[in-house]
Order: C-alpha cells, then structure tokens, then sequence
C-alpha cells in the first residue's frame, strides 16, 4: 500500500535550475503514483508571478506547449510560464483517468479522484512550491480534452483558459459547456480546435460551436478554429500557437496595425490606452508587466500625429519609473513644457536629459540642439 503522504510533501526533489524535470507525484486522492513533468522558465524569479499551465496527454502535448510557450515568450507573445504535464500513457490510465457514466455524462468514480488529484493536490502544491500567477490555463486533446470541461461545472472555474482539441465528447456536454460559459462573469477565454474530417463527434461539436458563439459576453474570448487536410490524429500538432496568440493577444507589444486601427482613431488620450491596456494585463494575469520600449515609443508618437500634448507628462512620469536611467522621462517631459509654453522649465528639463543615458533613436544631440533653441529664443 502507498504511503499516505500530503500534497506538499508529496513530490520527489524538483531542481529548479533545470528547464525540464521529470518526477514522481504520490497522490492521497489517487492512492498510486503518477509521472509528471514540469518546465520551469530558465529565468525563474521567485519575485516574479508565473500563469500556470496544466497539459494532459503529456506524452504527448507536453514538449509542444512548453515549445510555443518558449517561443511566444521570447518574441513577446505571452508571459513566461510554468508548465506541468501529466503523464497518462500508461495501460489504460487514461482512459480511467477521463471516463465517464454513460447515461449521465459526468466523471466515473475514478474520474472523480484524478480531477480532486489535480485541483486538490497537484495545483496547490505548485501554488504553494512555486511563485504561481491566479491565471491558470488547461490544454487536452480527445477525451482529455472533454474532461477538462468538468472545471467549468464548479461554481468559480479553476481555469481562466481552456485548449480543447477534438474533444471526445460526453452526452450532453454540446449543451452544458455553452450554458456554463455563458455563467460567468470572469474573463474565459475557451479555443476549441478541430480537423475537418468528420468523426462521430463532428456534428455534436459544430452545434457547440453555434451555441457558444450564440453567447453575447464581453467576458467571454471564444475562438474556433477548423483545419482543412487535418484528421483526428494530426490535429494534435495544429492550433496550439494560435490558440496561444488569441489567449495572451493583449500581452504582444503595439504593433503597427493596432497603432494605426485603434491609437490614432480613438478620440481619447494617447496615454488612456497605454494605461488601460497595462491595467487590463494586470487585472487578467494577476500581476504586473514591465512596459515594453515599444509601446512606449507607439504611444510618443501617437503624442506627436495627434498632437495630444497633454499625454506627454504622464507619458514622462513612466518613462522615470520604468527606464530610470535613461533621459527618456525628462526628454519628454521638457517637451511637454516646451509645447505649453513653459520655456524656462523646458530649459532645465533638457538639461536633465543631456545628463543621463541615451536610449532608442533619443540621443544627447537631440537634446543639446534643444536646449541651444531654447538659449537662442529666450536667452537662458
């Protein structure tokens, strides 16, 4: 018989040096123990908080999430991640793990204890062994993909993102996921991807579909995505980085588009949208994010094409906080004076500028050259 252990004393020894750990959990719930692996970001900072992210099949999907994890967070596209996979390969584990009663739909006894086995034992522990964000995203595929659903029938979902690929539906689930969906008030953000080949779901899953999209929610971030040429299996290797760009879209940098669609034509400030978009991260990812060079550039130049100089002066306040060093803050901010008619206090500012570190295409001859403009027009 397994030794009775609780969860946070349940797992082998985890280095946190590694990218990837393969370990033994020994589950109360489950009275066996279960292969898991974990990523861990080669950066990890306990003062950092992290999204978790849970990956059943993880023989399978583990390397590719933890693959377009890596590369979303390298070029912006996501925060970094902690990762776990769980392993479910072997003899019929899996399909134990993920049963279901025939007549009801809901989870057989067995299937009862591994989902308590992941939101009792596994996910605390990681909560309590690691520096876990409140976002917490669930990826599966087939029948674990239906399983994961079973989150959304608790009151308060565990889950902030959902990746269900193909799922191997329970009776009834085509109406119970949109009803549930439809329930809460918190930010969800649901992608359902499948192949176009048909399958004894396909038509069950295309009526899921029009019901979620039936849905009028602002809270609610649904995406399908169908896959010309793809079947049942391959499947598995499609829609994950796209799934990843919809979820973590508002974590990517200004780009061009969005500058020029949303920025220059909204008639509020500049920097209104810059803060919006910060405070909108925070309050999804449950922490927050440096702001990136590139949006702060965005946003100055949205200052400058509308001529929205009131936005300069919060705009300089960041830019002291975030890059400190630099003359970022109070080249702009002696911008701002210049442009209100406040030429002395610009004068002074500029000089501040020149003193501290160049950054980006502002350089000390830029700001040399205003202040030889200022001496020149008003004699400082």
């Amino acid at each position: 018989m397994l030794r009775k252990l609780t969860f946070f004393a349940c797992l082998l020894c985890v280095s946190l040096n590694a990218q990837v750990t393969q370990e033994i959990f020994e589950s109360f719930k489950l009275q066996e123990r279960r292969d898991v692996k974990y990523y861990i970001p080669e950066d990890y900072d306990k003062e950092k908080k992290y999204p978790l992210i849970v990956v059943l099949d993880g023989e399978y999907l583990f390397d590719q999430v933890v693959a377009n994890a890596k590369f979303y967070n390298k070029f912006h596209g996501m925060p970094a991640s902690i990762i776990v996979g769980i392993q479910q390969g072997k003899k019929s584990i899996r399909l134990d793990d993920c049963a279901y009663e025939p007549d009801t739909g809901l989870p057989s006894e067995k299937a009862k204890n591994f989902f308590e086995f992941l939101g009792m034992e596994m996910i605390p522990f990681l909560d309590l062994t690691y520096s876990t964000a409140p976002f917490k995203m669930i990826v599966g595929y087939d029948i674990t993909a239906n399983f994961t659903n079973y989150w959304l029938f608790k009151e308060n979902s565990l889950f902030n993102a959902y990746i269900n690929i193909s799922p191997d539906l329970a009776p009834e689930m085509e109406t119970r996921v949109p009803a549930r969906l439809a329930s809460f008030d918190k930010q969800i953000f649901y992608q359902l991807i499948v192949e176009t080949e048909k399958n004894k779901n396909t038509s069950r899953i295309l009526q899921m579909d029009k019901a979620i999209k039936a849905i009028d929610k602002e809270s609610l971030h649904y995406t399908f995505l169908q896959y010309e040429g793809a079947d049942h299996i391959s499947i598995a290797t499609y829609g994950l980085g796209k799934a990843f760009d919809n979820i973590f879209g508002m974590f990517k940098p200004i780009s061009p588009k969005e500058y020029k669609t949303q920025i220059l034509t909204s008639e509020d400030p500049a920097f209104q949208y810059l803060e919006t978009k910060y405070q909108s991260i925070e309050d999804l990812f449950g922490f927050k994010k440096t702001v990136d060079l590139n949006d702060i550039m965005a946003i100055y130049a949205a200052c400058r094409k509308k001529e929205d100089v009131e936005s300069l002066k919060p705009l300089a306040d960041l830019c002291k906080k975030e890059f400190p060093e630099t003359m970022m803050g109070f080249y702009f901010e002696g911008e701002y004076y210049e442009q209100i008619g406040e030429p002395k206090k610009a004068f002074k500012t500029f000089e501040k500028a020149f003193a501290m570190d160049e950054i980006d295409f502002l350089t000390k001859e830029m700001a040399l050259e205003k202040i030889d403009a200022l001496k020149a027009d008003f004699g400082y």
